[in-house]
């Protein structure tokens, strides 16, 4: 369980999608790699975590999945029992499927030619479909997760006598939507885009010739590994002892890499076709700061992830930058929970202002997103209450006022509060002296690339991968299906 603060931030702010990663090495025993690989990645989900493991020419996966964090799942002794040189992993955040332990991944299906492990970062729209036509060719669900039905109609293509790259390639080209695919088969590494490259993948090789793919640059960096590229959207790789072999299994991308990904989700200290997020960050921060000046004498930013913008902003304004809320970074997950009382009297396990800093200063609060706005309205109740004459909110990014199908939690429309109240309807609610966000076109122009080449869709509303009616009706996904 999260603290309560955690748990009110989580919903005031998108949920990250998952973190996938794979190592094929020479030799040795790389689940321990694999172990850090997703200990760099557990921003990206922090419900499950799993990992399987091929050995030698075995047929056969081993695997070790379970709830929790990445440190509280897997312990010496559980590693030693994922022998192999080739492994993949998955740290969840659950956007489609409950949050249960049948649900966490690696999923592995048996098949023809032997087990098949897949790790999956995204959303397929067509999820219900394909679980009913899977379910019609006679394979049983026992997750109530989209990515069991890739892992099945992989099965379904290999049964029908193709090798392994054709039965991948023909179950990708079923599945619609969002989908960054990390897969193991015996003796192989594979990694898979959708052809809109919505998800982020990229592939790494560490001094011996172990190849890694990860989610975000950071996870080769844990490892001391050399960034080679991204895995393109539409494309397929297949890395074994002679190396790495691409496909593109779909010959006409049409790149839409997520927005919030650089704004938010991933590290900033990752780098994403070619720019470092820290920088991407910052940059916001100072067209923000041009876009909607106002005076004040300090800027700060919500920690962690409001605080390169609040760097940029300061640059940009000349208003001296200070830390105002010093973040707890030591709760974590608790499973005492505060009293009802002791809420409502402001308990602050996680995040606590200075007020020798905020007293009688006119303060400038940066964070990257509103998205009910209940968090928002308690810092800025707590900064009032350090010494805050004047609190104003600047947000670097558009904003919400779509959801997400393609693999971020965000709430359904009606929960979205910039889809209900105009900007300062919501300046009132959240009780900020003054309220602005960045531009769509500031937020664009901050990449220094196509714009053409990003989705925004929670922004606009401009979704690239058609939506079925229901889907976007409802935004109901598997859910619908669970028992």
């Amino acid at each position: 369980m999260l603290d309560h603060w955690e748990e009110e931030r989580m919903l005031d702010h998108p949920q990250e999608s998952c973190g996938v990663f794979g190592v094929i090495a020479p030799s040795g025993d790389v689940a321990k790699l694999v172990y850090f690989g997703l200990y760099a990645l557990q921003h990206r989900g922090q419900e499950s975590a799993g990992i399987s493991s091929y050995e030698g020419a075995q047929r056969t996966a081993h695997v070790y999945k379970a709830m929790g964090l990445v440190s509280q799942v897997f312990h010496e002794i559980t590693l030693e029992e994922l022998p192999g040189n080739l492994a993949i992993g998955h740290t969840r955040y659950s956007t489609t499927g409950s949050s249960r332990v049948v649900n966490a991944q690696p999923v592995v299906v048996s098949t023809r030619l032997g087990d098949f492990s897949l790790a999956h970062n995204g959303n397929l729209v067509n999820a219900l479909e394909l679980r009913a036509e899977l379910a019609a060719q006679g394979y049983t669900f026992s997750s109530t997760t989209d990515s069991e039905g890739i892992a099945y109609g992989v099965a379904a293509a290999i049964a029908t006598g193709m090798d392994w790259t054709e039965g991948i390639i023909t179950a990708l080209r079923r599945c619609h939507g969002a989908f960054s695919l990390v897969m193991a088969v015996p003796g192989a590494l594979i990694g898979a885009r959708d052809l809109y490259g919505v998800r982020p993948l990229v592939l790494g090789r560490m001094s011996d010739g172990t190849y890694i793919l990860s989610s975000e640059t950071c996870g080769l960096d844990i490892l001391s590994a050399e960034f080679i590229r991204d895995i393109l959207p539409g494309e397929m790789v297949w890395i074994d002892h002679e190396g790495v072999r691409s496909h593109l299994w779909e010959p006409q991308p049409q790149p839409k890499l997520c927005i919030f990904e650089l704004i938010y989700f991933a590290r900033p200290d990752s780098v994403m076709r070619g720019d470092s997020l820290y920088s991407y960050r910052m940059r916001l921060g100072k067209i923000l700061a041009q876009e909607a000046p106002v005076a004040a004498d300090i800027v700060i930013g919500v920690p962690d992830s409001g605080i390169p913008a609040a760097i940029g902003y300061s640059q940009a304004s000349g208003i001296p930058y200070a830390e105002g809320l010093i973040k707890n970074r030591y709760v974590g997950r608790t499973f005492i929970q505060p009293t009802q009382a002791m809420r409502e009297s402001g308990i602050r396990m996680k995040l606590n202002p200075l007020r020798d800093v905020l007293q009688g200063r006119r303060v400038i609060v940066i964070d990257d997103s509103i998205v009910r706005g209940t968090t928002s309205r308690k810092i800025v109740r707590a900064l009032r209450n350090a010494g805050a004459t004047e609190v104003h909110m600047r947000i670097s990014s558009p904003p919400v006022t779509h959801p997400c199908f393609y693999g971020i939690d965000t709430d359904s429309q009606d929960h979205l509060i910039a889809s209900r109240l105009s900007v300062s309807d919501i300046a009132r609610q959240i009780e900020v002296d003054s309220l602005s966000y960045l531009s769509e076109a500031g937020m664009l122009a901050a990449t220094d690339q196509d714009p053409s080449q990003f989705c925004t869709a929670c922004f606009t509303g401009k979704y690239p991968i058609t939506i079925p009616e229901q889907l976007k009706r409802t935004k109901l996904l598997l859910e619908t299906a669970a028992p």
